[in-house]
């Protein structure tokens, strides 16, 4: 969803743009997110220049690197399923290490590394998580998280080796994208009758601002910085009823608690096992969902001078577009 937008938002500000696409990768999904900006999205999605390779694949990393000035690594492998936990580990940390160490080696002029506010720490006293806050080992921290925290740690490496780089680290981010995964698949759920809630509580953001900050960081003559991008916390209910009510579906009413959190990720668990489908809900999902954490914006709004857009707006144009394709 990220790199898509971002793609939007540098062809539109006519900047010749290079992308790393795996052999297997369909682009369609590119191409359906630019008509949602563009009637003319056809031309602007011809205006890629692709380079095939992979993360992990130095030598094809070298070729894609070649005669660029600027790198936006926006790709991770996400996912809270424990079966993925050694495969994304690898790709996301690794695949930074390459990154950084190329940027090094070749002489890039900037790098922006798209982190998380999962990599962040724990609030202290209940006060909004900041950029300062240091991260600590805890069985709280998801897999995801641990794989992104050291990722930027890899960026951390490269900026005190000389390397121009700035970090972002947006909280959960709301916008049109494949509506089967990440926070798209939230509007998806919610249509098919979600039933259930958490007082849990946490960061949104609309995925054009993210792209908006990451753009004007890199026009910046900012460097070695981190900025949490991230425009309301938000209940998980809330949030579920500004979904539900964008789509025209009843709210959920079912106060989903700890303990029928831990049952549900164990019914889900069991479901998979025994059908062979991926899993749901996990343990890390189901925790996530009763946690409470806010996140501080002051910081990126005073370096960018970005607006925010409200939640409710960015809830309001996803559903929208999700309706538009999606009719009953």
């Amino acid at each position: 969803m990220v790199g898509t937008h971002l793609l939007y938002r540098l062809l539109k500000a006519n900047e010749p743009v290079r992308v790393l696409i795996r052999k297997a990768s369909d682009t369609n999904q590119i191409k359906k997110t630019f008509s949602y900006y563009d009637a003319d999205f056809e031309a602007l999605f011809n205006k890629i220049e692709w380079a095939e390779g992979e993360l992990l694949d130095i030598g094809s990393l070298e070729d894609a690197f070649d005669g660029t000035t600027r790198i936006y690594h926006t790709a991770a492998f996400v996912s809270f399923d424990p079966a993925d936990k050694y495969t994304m580990l690898k790709n996301n940390v690794e695949g930074t290490a390459n990154i950084v160490n190329l940027s090094l080696d070749l002489g890039i002029e900037k790098l922006c590394h798209v982190s998380s506010t999962s990599a962040l720490g724990a609030p202290v006293d209940g006060e909004d998580v900041n950029e300062s806050v240091m991260w600590s080992p805890s069985k709280k921290n998801s897999s995801y998280g641990v794989s992104k925290f050291y990722s930027e740690m890899e960026v951390w490496r490269g900026i005190t080796e000389g390397l121009n780089a700035v970090i972002v680290n947006p909280s959960v981010i709301i916008g049109p994208g494949n509506w089967n995964r990440s926070s798209a698949g939230l509007i998806k759920a919610v249509r098919k009758g979600m039933k259930y809630y958490t007082h849990g509580m946490t960061g949104y953001v609309d995925v054009r601002d993210v792209v908006e900050v990451m753009k004007r960081l890199m026009d910046s003559d900012i460097s070695g910085e981190r900025f949490i991008v991230s425009a309301e916390n938000l209940s998980y209910r809330e949030v579920f009823n500004m979904i539900a009510d964008a789509l025209g579906e009843k709210r959920p009413t079912i106060h989903a608690d700890k303990f029928l959190s831990s049952m549900a990720w164990r019914l889900d668990s069991v479901k998979s096992l025994l059908s062979g489908t991926p899993r749901l809900l996990t343990k890390e999902t189901a925790n996530a969902g009763q946690n409470r954490v806010s996140f501080s914006n002051l910081k990126v709004k005073e370096a960018t001078g970005v607006e925010f857009t409200p939640l409710k707006i960015a809830i309001h144009d996803t559903c929208q577009l999700f309706l538009n394709e999606n009719q009953k």
